[in-house]
């Protein structure tokens, strides 16, 4: 699908619906197969990836009706920590979260020896498994990758013993799955990480009752000696949605956006204080709690910017930096992003893909091993259209960077695994 775009003009807008958070949707599915009462989930993302970790806990036996209002009522097995042993493998499709958290929740259990078989789609099966597939066989975890430690993943649940663990890479995902883990192994978890990186599964389990002492970027979780206590959540927005919007802002003067019910996680919301750093206009309202996580609106109104050097917590920017190049691209001076070299392993190489596309829009940059070289300018129409890549996170970005200029992209399909009705609210820029 080919998305043609026109030049934007000046816009104030005020956004509601923005898609609901991706990481969180995830983890409430997760965290509701191990309550013993039914949960209830209102706002969760039916994104591609959400919709494949959805089905997967269906399989294993959560029981998931819908009421009119779109609440969901997750209903755990029966048996508390007694999954369905599947018939046929489980389709993570293009979602790396579903695969390394069902990775670590799957390899352990006092109760049962179930096999699972985690499979993906060929982008997912290129992805590298072995940051979560040696830490979980540390713990005498019965799980088998394919060569070089790609998927698809061969697991057989088992008794685990706890970790003292020094992550040598700031990882969500690596961290969830063996948060997970543990939550069935004979002995404690003890993890550190370079920096703390996002940490919703944390302030979850706090949250919901589990033993588990946090001193940032440490934590120490105890087995689970009692189900979760179950919850009821509203999902609030994605800032890595909404962030698009406040690109868009910076890249049309005279701009400016209202972005209402937004996660404001001091992990998540790192993309727009980069913003700050760059003289943007940023401003936060804090409205109130879901569970361990503040919500509230943002607002971003235009203003120039200025090139930065950026190297510090970027595992908290990894789905942002494409758009934040984009906005590099606009800025004055050279910006240089370094220590991102996950970029290189997420959907694409978002490295590669970001810099092909901002040269044909006229941008001298340059790659380098772990992240890129900015020199800003003035973004211009491009002579033939830019490329997804099928990463959604490369299709959002460069959408938002056609509205300086014009243009078409091609491969916009890819934007539904996180943001399903981008389309729809793309038209109020761009219509």
């Amino acid at each position: 699908m080919k998305l043609e775009v026109k030049p934007a003009k000046p816009f104030s807008l005020e956004l509601e619906g923005l898609p609901a958070d991706k990481s969180l949707s995830h983890r409430a599915l997760i965290f509701a197969l191990l309550c013993e009462k039914p949960c209830f989930v209102g706002n969760l993302l039916m994104g591609a990836d959400c919709l494949s970790t959805l089905k997967i806990v269906k399989t294993l036996g959560l029981k998931v009706q819908k009421s009119k209002d779109n609440t969901l009522k997750l209903t755990p097995p029966k048996k508390f920590l007694h999954f369905n042993e599947p018939t046929k493998p489980l389709n993570c499709n293009n979602s790396g979260t579903s695969m390394r958290l069902f990775s670590g929740l799957l390899s352990s259990s006092q109760c049962q020896q179930n096999h699972y078989i985690l499979v993906g789609d060929k982008s997912l099966s290129q992805r590298p498994m072995g940051r979560v597939v040696k830490p979980l066989a540390q713990m005498g975890a019965k799980i088998h990758a394919r060569v070089q430690n790609f998927a698809p993943l061969s697991v057989l649940s088992s008794p685990l013993k706890g970790l003292d663990y020094a992550s040598p890479i700031a990882s969500a995902q690596v961290k969830s799955a063996l948060l997970l883990a543990s939550l069935q192994a004979k002995d404690p978890l003890n993890f550190s990480e370079p920096h703390l990186s996002r940490d919703h599964s944390e302030r979850a389990l706090l949250a919901l009752g589990a033993s588990i002492k946090l001193t940032p970027p440490k934590l120490t979780l105890e087995p689970l000696q009692k189900p979760l206590e179950s919850f009821a959540w509203h999902i609030p927005a994605d800032p890595s949605s909404a962030f698009y919007f406040a690109l868009a802002v910076m890249l049309v003067p005279g701009s400016s956006v209202l972005l209402k019910g937004v996660l404001l996680n001091p992990t998540r919301i790192e993309a727009f204080k980069v913003l700050e750093q760059m003289e943007a206009s940023v401003r936060y309202e804090f409205k109130g709690q879901m569970g361990a996580e503040p919500v509230g609106d943002i607002y971003v109104k235009h203003s120039p910017l200025k090139a930065l050097n950026l190297s510090q917590n970027t595992a908290s920017l990894i789905d942002e930096l494409p758009a934040l190049a984009v906005a590099m691209a606009v800025a004055k001076g050279v910006s240089v992003v370094s220590n991102a070299k996950e970029l290189r392993f997420k959907e694409s190489d978002r490295i590669a893909t970001t810099l092909a596309n901002l040269e044909k829009m006229g941008i001298e940059c340059h790659a380098l091993e772990d992240g890129f070289k900015i020199i800003g300018g003035s973004l211009k129409r491009p002579k033939e259209p830019l490329e997804s890549f099928k990463d959604h996170r490369i299709a959002l970005s460069f959408a938002m960077a056609l509205l300086a200029c014009g243009g078409d992209l091609r491969g916009v399909e890819c934007v539904s695994v996180s943001y399903p009705n981008f389309l729809e609210h793309f038209r109020h820029l761009n219509s």
